[in-house]
């Protein structure tokens, strides 16, 4: 895998908030080795071992998205649904972020079909054939587009399993980790002070609450993703 310089600063994770964990009475044992100090009733993440992990990830989809690899991101929380959505669509990734559906992936054949019966739909809107119905049967439709591009408009192109999962929040996207884990896709989740870090392939330990930590894990990563694309781009 390509090692790079991935300017990783350790002032910026700070301004963000990154290094803040949840009160100490919460937290997962098995974060430990990720903890470097309490204050104020609160674990504070060692930043040093952030910053490495966040740069092993960004080699990891750097290498995939040169290779022309995709990728899901992850987050359905109200704090990372914004900042998920923009991320994926700069990336040119598939997301999710209201709800995940069980067996999203895990019964590909069933999303599969709800995804052709969106982009017929959708098709049926741009054409103004859903207005050329009965007002009932019309009404019915578009309420069932709607529900659909809710919860599957960010995969809405995606025509199989990703190759590589970007998770934020372990806690919220419990059954996406575990359904990643059944088919063997790699996952890359940022996990806080009460998480497993066993869970996750590549974990990043970071605040997983505040907006600004969010936002800064999404934007290295995803620059990462957008350096390979370019690399696959010039050399195919």
């Amino acid at each position: 895998m390509t090692r790079r310089y991935w300017n990783i600063n350790l002032e910026e994770m700070l301004e963000a908030g990154v290094h803040f964990g949840h009160g100490t009475r919460k937290w997962n044992p098995r974060m430990g080795p990720y903890i470097s100090a309490k204050r104020k009733g609160i674990h504070i993440t060692n930043l040093t071992r952030t910053a490495r992990f966040l740069s092993e990830a960004c080699d990891l989809v750097f290498d995939a998205a040169s290779r022309g690899k995709h990728f899901l991101i992850v987050g359905t929380k109200d704090k990372a649904a914004d900042s998920v959505a923009s991320a994926a669509i700069r990336a040119r990734c598939h997301y999710v972020n209201k709800k995940w559906l069980g067996g999203m992936s895990t019964n590909w054949f069933t999303t599969e079909t709800r995804l052709h019966k969106l982009r017929d739909l959708r098709a049926e809107q741009k054409t103004g054939r859903l207005n050329r119905l009965p007002k009932r049967d019309a009404a019915m439709l578009k309420r069932q587009l709607s529900h659909l591009q809710t919860y599957l408009g960010g995969i809405k192109y995606m025509t199989g399993l990703p190759d590589i999962v970007i998770i934020i929040d372990q806690q919220e996207e419990y059954t996406a980790i575990r359904e990643c884990a059944t088919l063997g896709i790699p996952t890359i989740c940022l996990i806080d002070t009460n998480c497993d870090p066993d869970l996750a392939d590549i974990p990043i330990p970071a605040n997983d609450d505040a907006i600004a930590s969010i936002r800064f894990i999404l934007n290295k990563l995803v620059s990462a993703i957008c350096e390979g694309r370019s690399s696959y781009i010039r050399n195919h």
